[in-house]
């Protein structure tokens, strides 16, 4: 940005570096939004770009979502889009904001307005304003509260509530006092986390303190929103920035319990990994290995963070000092559905973290190799598709701060991959199938579609997988001693 060697109180030089960096950003990434202005300029409206696109676009990060706001009422929006974009939407009408797309960029022009949330209703009630001063007001934060005026004769940089200082401060902050921010709209509270994670900022101490005074209030908000607030926060460069904003605040205590009860209590007695501690560093070393799944994925975030949940009600004091965790895996599975689908994740995703967090101590029984083949191709057809995802969160879990003991594990998952690589060549097991199929099983056993084919089918799967390719006489030898054993 170019502007630390400034002092924070050169208030006109730092709007002025604002405005070219901001104009710049925009007459060369959408130079488009220039020619919609003059569209609205002429029916008489102002037109201005505003919140997060001209926070980017001082930052030098604009991209192509951008967010305008109008004076003019959503059905006349609407009708000057139509002209302009290749398609409109209106689905947000209601609440003043019309959507458009032109090319490769995406647009939402929003009329002045302001939201705010009855403390018994998860719906807002949406009051459209006069002025684009009473719009920023009404912002979350002041680095969100800036806008860029189109329609004057030349652009025209509007900062009231000085986002620029708090830009080079890295700080979040409202606009007024953050008691009322958060009353009119609490999942504000949980976009203050997020945009710490994502832009690396601080929260300004009445903004923290007003969090944690009013964090109960995110009840009120629909779990569907507050799953997208998660998931960004989560995709974001830095999580656990948030992640601990949330636990501290209080705000995870009602969206994801799960996450502050891993602070277990440590007595000199019963020693243990600090697991919140813990979870936080496999999800940082999770991310760091995610050049594996072809860059940022939620499910292996959502995998590392809620691998090992099921140990506070698995928790057992050994006598003699230390602590048990036995099966904590498979509480852990079913606990992580059950968040999920409060937090009305999709059922792919429910389905995928809750198998990973099942299976995420399975190498453990490796050993040092001892695995047969047989348990190596068990192995990957538990995984699947997530086999790649099961790699990365079994390197992740490893936090030991020996670093001998954590060599030897990685030398260890090294070689299990090699031999899950050199039998995934031999015997395609990604694509592996019993050595008979539906078919020669009903032909064989004289059967019709039935339960009872499936049941075969899965016999000689087994059988496969425990034995490798069978060929198929064997495999019809098999098939009928399990037929004597199992005709009705």
């Amino acid at each position: 940005m170019g502007t630390n060697e400034k002092t924070l109180d050169d208030g006109e030089a730092l709007r002025a570096i604002a405005i070219s960096h901001a104009t710049e950003a925009l007459l060369k990434g959408a130079p488009v939004a220039l020619e919609l202005a003059a569209l609205f300029a002429a029916a008489g409206h102002t037109l201005a770009l505003v919140g997060g696109p001209v926070r980017d676009a001082i930052l030098g990060r604009l991209g192509n979502d951008l967010d305008f706001t109008t004076s003019a009422r959503p059905d006349l929006t609407a009708k000057i889009l139509k002209k302009w974009a290749d398609a409109v939407w209106e689905t947000g009408a209601e609440f003043g904001t019309i959507a458009a797309k032109r090319g490769e960029l995406t647009i939402e022009i929003t009329t002045y307005r302001s939201e705010k949330y009855d403390p018994n209703s998860r719906k807002p009630d949406v009051d459209f304003g006069d002025s684009i001063e009473g719009d920023l007001g009404r912002r979350d934060f002041t680095v969100n509260a800036m806008a860029l005026e189109l329609t004057t004769s030349t652009p025209t940089f509007i900062d009231l509530f000085n986002g620029v200082n708090d830009l080079v401060k890295k700080q979040l902050r409202t606009p007024g006092k953050p008691e009322d921010s958060f009353s009119d709209d609490p999942l504000r509270m949980m976009r203050a986390a997020r945009f710490a994670s994502q832009l690396d900022f601080t929260l300004e101490e009445s903004v923290l303190a007003a969090i944690k005074d009013m964090h109960e209030r995110i009840t009120i908000i629909s779990a569907e929103r507050v799953r997208d607030e998660l998931t960004k926060l989560l995709m974001s460069n830095n999580p656990r920035v948030g992640l601990s904003i949330l636990v501290e605040s209080g705000l995870a205590s009602k969206i994801l319990p799960e996450l502050p009860q891993l602070k277990l209590e440590i007595d000199e007695h019963h020693h243990h990994k600090d697991v919140y501690e813990h979870t936080l560093t496999v999800l940082e070393q999770a991310i760091a290995l995610e050049d594996r799944l072809s860059g940022p994925n939620l499910v292996i975030r959502l995998a590392a963070l809620l691998h090992d949940i099921g140990k506070p009600r698995t928790r057992e004091l050994i006598p003699g000092g230390g602590v048990s965790f036995h099966h904590h895996e498979v509480v852990g599975s079913r606990m992580s559905k059950e968040r999920l689908r409060a937090l009305r994740f999709s059922n792919d995703v429910i389905k995928d973290v809750s198998q990973l967090v099942f299976l995420h101590l399975r190498f453990h029984g490796y050993g040092s190799g001892e695995w047969t083949d047989s348990a190596v191709r068990r192995y990957i057809r538990d995984a699947e598709h997530l086999l790649v995802h099961l790699h990365v969160l079994t390197r992740a879990d490893c936090t030991t701060r020996n670093q001998r003991k954590a060599e030897k594990l990685a030398q260890t998952y090294d070689s299990l991959e090699e031999r899950i690589a050199t039998l995934m060549e031999q015997e395609e097991l990604e694509k592996i199938r019993p050595d008979l199929d539906g078919e020669e099983i009903m032909e064989i056993l004289g059967l019709k579609p039935s339960r009872l084919v499936g049941q075969a089918y899965q016999y000689l799967l087994n059988l496969r997988m425990e034995r490798g390719p069978l060929g198929a006489e064997t495999a019809k030898e098999e098939l009928l001693v399990w037929w004597a054993k199992n005709k009705p």
